[in-house]
């Protein structure tokens, strides 16, 4: 089953907690602090896999999750970082934030590879925080959750040619006359559902293997979300060359050559910019014998070329394969992506220390990367380890905030996942 379209959960591992313990060798009667970090969480990541051709690996499995860090240990031995996730999908996949629509990334380039959920980090052992006034301190951090992410991947296969036509132009019988490939095939609309590759055979002293790609039939409002084209348009916008197959034996071929043009320029201008072939279809039938003439004229007189051929008798398709031949690049290129080795966004954090803070269905909800990671890594059934985040909210300006909001004694205060109860007496 091709599918093209997916909705996938990710998480990354979370980071280990850190060790509160102390040296209890027989010679060192006052020990102090020996406690090891956690380990950072696995990351996930999407990577291009040159044999995959759609997204159908994610049908039916739709959350993955990277392995946690572990956890600290005394005598200062680090606990194991996670293993990383890696997921993989085919060139072209693009990544979108589900909750957003904010492209992350767009894959294209085989071993492309891009983190969509960071590990978190490991929480630090108690012998971080031994100071000459405090030598003995029983706080260590949790680890860090993992990040994790809604993401939509969205598939727009690479192909050298593309195939496009209206239903029952006869694509996928084109398809299988010049590959190995075999589409489900029959005489009337809509056979093919999905879309099909197939590596084109240019002859025995042609090295180029180009790939070609039969798109499902575009009908008139296919580019504003009519019938089935309108889901796979976005799949010829990676091809070199178009291939315009027209049915020569339609009512009217110059109406079905046209109304492919319009919603290929509707889509997008581009396409029309791409080089192109026009394959007029089913020279074997007498209607398309009388049509071919004036149809030829026409391109001839715009300036595109055209070709009559029929791909059911394989008739003049020797001439087909020359004339995509003579538009395909180089073996080098066509090593290459059809087009840039695709892009991965880089966005920038906000700055470490600023929150905000603001007042939400009665709840006092503060956000701040920093606020939060501390948060997250606090131990709050450890009293020392509760203090010394009272401690940051002060030195934060978190507190000043609060206070600034009207914050009651038994109000609410959420900090990323945490929820604390507001005790004014405790953080003064």
């Amino acid at each position: 089953m091709f599918l093209d379209n997916v909705r996938i959960w990710v998480r990354g591992g979370d980071g280990g907690d850190g060790a509160a313990t102390f040296r209890h060798e027989a010679h060192v009667p006052r020990g102090g602090p020996d406690g090891g970090d956690g380990g950072r969480g696995g990351s996930v990541y999407l990577t291009v896999d040159a044999g995959e051709t759609s997204l159908r690996d994610y049908r039916q499995h739709h959350r993955f999750k990277a392995t946690p860090g572990g956890r600290g240990t005394g005598q200062r031995k680090h606990g194991k970082a996670g293993e990383d996730l890696v997921l993989k999908v085919p060139p072209g996949t693009g990544i979108f934030d589900d909750g957003t629509g904010e492209l992350m990334g767009d894959l294209v380039a085989a071993g492309q590879k891009l983190m969509v959920a960071r590990g978190g980090r490991g929480g630090l052992g108690n012998v971080h925080f031994a100071t000459a006034t405090h030598q003995t301190p029983r706080h260590a951090q949790k680890g860090e959750p993992g990040e994790e992410r809604n993401l939509r991947l969205e598939l727009r296969l690479i192909a050298d040619v593309g195939l496009v036509g209206l239903p029952n132009a006869g694509k996928s019988t084109l398809l299988a006359a010049l590959t190995a490939a075999r589409p489900k095939i029959a005489d009337y609309p809509f056979t093919t559902l999905e879309p099909n590759l197939g590596v084109l055979d240019l002859g025995d002293e042609d090295s180029r293997r180009p790939t070609i790609a039969d798109v499902p039939g575009l009908i008139e409002g296919a580019s504003s979300g009519a019938g089935l084209g309108h889901a796979f348009l976005r799949h010829v916008e990676r091809t070199r060359i178009l291939v315009h197959v027209v049915d020569g034996s339609d009512r009217d071929p110059e109406w079905s050559y046209k109304v492919i043009r319009d919603e290929l320029e509707a889509h997008d201008p581009a396409l029309l910019r791409k080089p192109m072939l026009v394959a007029f279809n089913k020279m074997d039938q007498p209607e398309a014998a009388r049509a071919w003439r004036a149809f030829g004229d026409a391109r001839a007189t715009e300036g595109v070329p055209a070709v009559e051929i029929s791909a059911a008798t394989k008739e003049n398709l020797d001439e087909l394969r020359a004339r995509v031949a003579a538009m395909l690049p180089s073996a080098d290129e066509l090593a290459e992506p059809p087009e840039s080795a695709g892009v991965v966004v880089h966005r920038l954090q906000s700055a470490g220390d600023a929150f905000t803070v603001a007042r939400e269905e009665g709840v006092l909800v503060v956000r701040g990367r920093r606020i939060e990671r501390l948060a997250a890594q606090t131990n709050f059934d450890n009293e020392e380890s509760a203090e010394r985040f009272q401690r940051d909210l002060v030195r934060l300006g978190v507190d000043d905030q609060l206070r600034r909001l009207g914050a009651t004694p038994g109000e609410t205060v959420r900090i990323g996942a945490v929820e604390l109860e507001w005790e004014a007496e405790e953080w003064e």
